[in-house]
This record gives structure tokens, C-alpha cells and sequence, in this order.
């Protein structure tokens, strides 16, 4: 997979990596698409992987506030968790993590991330940069730079677990590995990086540096 490559910190996106929130960040997106007389079918595949205030920026829309819009949507969202759920075996390969070596690092605002681990039932990081940390969202690599400077390590030292084109475009733009957890993907992705449906197959070997290896399961179906 990386030919026993070891890595300094494993950075990881949320949604859709390392849970599942898309039925309810969908709900939510569905009625404000509705509202603006967006055609909802082309609109939401958009909202993935970016911070919601740069997708509402980017459409353009007259007499509207991105900022405001998406501290409105935010407010909706927290409201709305119904559905969450871990990626299967994600919960088991962070808790297998040293503490100090891994991040989230999400385009969600900090309150919203936080809901959607709890309702999940995902371990909070040591470490986590979220969208207010950053002044450019993915798919500039300004997280995953951040996220490698606040645990001490280089970027390219990293290995990035992402699922949206705009994030996979981030890590790569930082310089760092990067895996591709395909657990919410409708259709299959073309991509140059590993890729893994879920975390069941995977495991960690850590050395005595802290520096860690992953590992494919010998007793994963």
C-alpha cells in the first residue's frame, strides 16, 4: 500500500471519512436549496467537502450573504442529527492511535464537528482545525498545513484520510500521502491513492518514535 512507509501523524477529514452525516447535512441543504430555486439534484453533490460558506459563495447568488447564510445553515444543522453513524471500524483504528499523532481536520465549523463526533460516537482528537481556523478552505491546503504545524510534524510526513475531490486536492496540495475512504461514495472514484471502503481492513503498527505504518488486517474478510 505505501511499501511500509512510516508517517508522523495521520490527519483525518470528518464527514464521510470518518462518519457518515450526508442524510442529515442533505436534509438540511435540500431546504435551502429549495428556498433560492436551486435545481437540488446538480446543487448538492457542491456542498461535500467544502466550508458552506465558499459553496454559497461561489453560486453567485444576488442580494445573498455567504457568511450570514452559513452561520443560518450551521444553526440548522446542529439541530439536525438524526442518522449519524461512525464508518465502520473507524472508531476502533483512532482509539488505536497514539493521542498526540493524529487530528480532525474538517471544513465543518468547531460546534457542528463536535455534534456530529458525539452523535457518532468518535473520540475527540488532542488536535483539531476546523473551519474557522482558516482563512482559505479546501481544497487549498491551508488545514492540512495547520494541522501538521500544531502536532509538530511536516506536512509531507503526514498521511491524509480524505473522500471529497475537494480535500483529496488539499492533502495533495500540502504535500502529504493521501487515502481515500470510499464508505459514502455512490459511484467509484478514479484516483491515484489508495482507497479503502471502510477502516475494517486496515490496522496501525506503531514504532518507537511514535512514528506509524498502516497495515492491512490479516484476519479482515
Amino acid at each position: 500500500m505505501f511499501a511500509g512507509r512510516k508517517f508522523a501523524a495521520f490527519l483525518f477529514d470528518m464527514d464521510g471519512t470518518v462518519l457518515n452525516s450526508i442524510a442529515a447535512a442533505e436534509r438540511v441543504w435540500t431546504q435551502w436549496a429549495n428556498r433560492h430555486g436551486l435545481d437540488v439534484a446538480s446543487f448538492l453533490p457542491a456542498i461535500h467537502g467544502r466550508r458552506a460558506r465558499e459553496t454559497i459563495a461561489a453560486l453567485q447568488l444576488p442580494d445573498i450573504d455567504p457568511v450570514a447564510e452559513a452561520e443560518a445553515l450551521l444553526k440548522a444543522e446542529a439541530a439536525d442529527l438524526d442518522g449519524i453513524v461512525p464508518i465502520s471500524g473507524a472508531v476502533a483504528f483512532l482509539q488505536s492511535l497514539p493521542p498526540e499523532r493524529w487530528a480532525i481536520v474538517t471544513s465543518a465549523p468547531r460546534e457542528l464537528a463536535l455534534l456530529r463526533m458525539a452523535a457518532a460516537g468518535i473520540p475527540v482528537p488532542a488536535m483539531m482545525v476546523s473551519a474557522e481556523d482558516v482563512t482559505r478552505g479546501k481544497p487549498a491546503p491551508d488545514c492540512f498545513l495547520l494541522a501538521a504545524k500544531r502536532l509538530g510534524v511536516e506536512a509531507h510526513d503526514c498521511l491524509v484520510f480524505e473522500d471529497a475531490p475537494a480535500g483529496i486536492a488539499a492533502g495533495e496540495a500540502a504535500g502529504a500521502s493521501v487515502m481515500v475512504i470510499s464508505a459514502t461514495h455512490v459511484h467509484a472514484m478514479q484516483t491515484q491513492h489508495a482507497s479503502f471502503a471502510t477502516y475494517d481492513a486496515l490496522g496501525v503498527a506503531v514504532d518507537d518514535r511514535g512514528w506509524m505504518v498502516v497495515e492491512p488486517q490479516r484476519d479482515a474478510a
